[in-house]
């Protein structure tokens, strides 16, 4: 009995410290102070030849990552050779005049490195990382696949069928279908990573002749991050490319984009469905292209930078606190600024279930209309700021972030000492900015559902009564 009264005391005294320790954690610790963020020099020049070195020295690790960037992309291509920016930039390590691409792969290896190229809507690359002392060797090879690719036929026909059969995979997918969608019903682009049309019907030629007008070094730059001096970042790109030296001659993109008419009094400007049977899930995007909205500027960056961090940058933003945490309609739901040269665009992007399309878009209205509508109160824009800038520092502690960081500065012609502004521009903008920015820019665009129409075709029809639905079948759309 004794032994048994022992027992019931020792478990109560056990649930006492348990409920101590529950109460405890009821609540989530307060967040620490913000780490200081190293912002990173840059080192620039320009060889005799107009090719930009920049270089943002790393002593942390024996790493470096070099990138090769081209300040032309899809945006220089005509919409008929939609994908020939990223097939040409794809095919420079398929194969150089010396090597083949399993002995350039082989080679970087070798070096225990990598090297990657693509090209999106505004640049083209080419991405090595390598170990600080291995990094001569590696110039030789990056500077092998930008400058002497061979383009040889039979490298180029396997490319162009395994894009392909990715293309016609990917166009079965809700998500990525809704965004080749929106390219051209509503941005008045073309999609980036081209057509089943468009590739087709490109050549050997076409990719030669795009590398030949523009792949030149006036319009270059090689940006230099980790265990690398400036001194020795110069002599290696003089070593390497120094004798690149082309005369300006550029392929001009076309651009047949009518602006619709939009109502400023709604959100929603058009909605439109694109009919996917038997899809299993359904993507509901919302699509903005915005007019005169450049990169370059501050007064548009920043509030819009904070915005998005508000409504769907990450795990405890707006649409995913609404449509993931709150209601399990979706793994996830988010938005993005896409900045180009010439304007710029913004959606947000979720996939859920058929059944639920129409209610996701209509939560996706609702937080449009609440940034208009309402400031945005301190104790919310304050951590969403601490994100931004979170994910900024993270990008400066390895080599390729920095890269990638700086090559976004040259991509759009800011100053170099533009991320020591960053930072500050994130702390001061402020609720009022958001509303306002809001109020101007968000109204007026697209809303499109990649779905089984038939499962959420009445509900959408109920939730959205004043709106004209369009609908087309998604083996239609080209």
């Amino acid at each position: 009995m004794i032994k048994v009264e022992r027992i019931m005391m020792l478990l109560g005294l056990l649930s006492l410290s348990f409920g101590a320790v529950f109460a405890q954690t009821e609540k989530p610790p307060a967040p620490a102070a913000p780490r200081e963020t190293k912002i990173p020099l840059i080192v620039e020049k320009r060889l005799p030849t107009g090719l930009r070195v920049a270089t943002v020295e790393r002593k942390n690790v024996p790493l470096v990552t070099v990138q090769f960037l081209l300040n032309d992309g899809a945006n220089v291509e005509a919409k008929e050779k939609a994908g020939l920016a990223n097939l040409t930039a794809s095919m420079l390590t398929k194969g150089t005049k010396t090597k083949s691409a399993s002995q350039i792969a082989e080679a970087m290896e070798f070096l225990g490195g990598s090297i990657n190229a693509a090209a999106g809507w505004n640049n083209s690359f080419v991405t090595i990382t390598v170990m600080s002392d291995k990094l001569d060797a590696a110039m030789a090879i990056l500077a092998d696949v930008v400058l002497n690719p061979s383009f040889k036929q039979d490298e180029l026909d396997l490319l162009k069928s395994q894009t392909l059969d990715g293309l016609t995979y990917n166009l079965k997918q809700p998500g990525f279908l809704a965004n080749y969608v929106a390219s051209t019903y509503s941005l008045g682009e073309h999609p980036a990573g081209g057509t089943p049309d468009s590739l087709k019907g490109l050549t050997r030629a076409d990719v030669v002749d795009f590398h030949k007008k523009n792949y030149y070094p006036m319009f270059s730059t090689l940006i230099f991050s980790g265990d690398v001096t400036p001194a020795r970042a110069g002599t290696l790109a003089q070593k390497y490319f120094g004798r690149w030296n082309k005369t300006l001659s550029s392929m001009v993109g076309d651009s047949t984009y009518v602006p619709q008419p939009a109502d400023g009094s709604k959100i929603i400007n058009r909605l439109l469905v694109v009919d996917l049977p038997d899809s299993g899930q359904a993507s509901v995007n919302y699509v903005r292209r915005l007019e005169a909205l450049y990169r370059r500027d501050k007064t548009v960056y920043f509030p819009a930078s904070v915005l998005n961090s508000v409504l769907g940058g990450g795990y405890s933003s707006r649409l995913n606190q609404e449509i993931r945490i709150k209601r399990g309609l979706s793994y996830g739901a988010g938005s993005v600024f896409l900045w180009h040269s010439a304007q710029s665009n913004f959606s947000t992007r979720t996939q859920t279930k058929n059944e639920s399309a129409a209610e996701v878009a209509q939560l996706v209205e609702e937080e449009i209309k609440r940034l208009i509508k309402d400031d945005v109160k301190a104790d919310e824009l304050g951590p969403r700021k601490l994100v931004l800038n979170g994910d900024f520092g993270r990008d400066l502690e390895t080599t390729a972030g920095i890269a990638d960081r700086v090559a976004e500065l040259y991509t759009f012609g800011l100053s170099t000492t533009e991320l020591n502004d960053f930072i500050p521009g994130v702390n001061a903008v402020t609720a009022t900015q958001i509303k306002k920015f809001a109020g101007d820019y968000l109204k007026g665009g697209d809303m499109i559902i990649v779905g089984d129409y038939k499962i959420f075709k009445d509900d959408l029809a109920k939730r959205f009564p004043n709106m004209k639905i369009e609908v087309v079948k998604a083996a239609d759309w080209k």
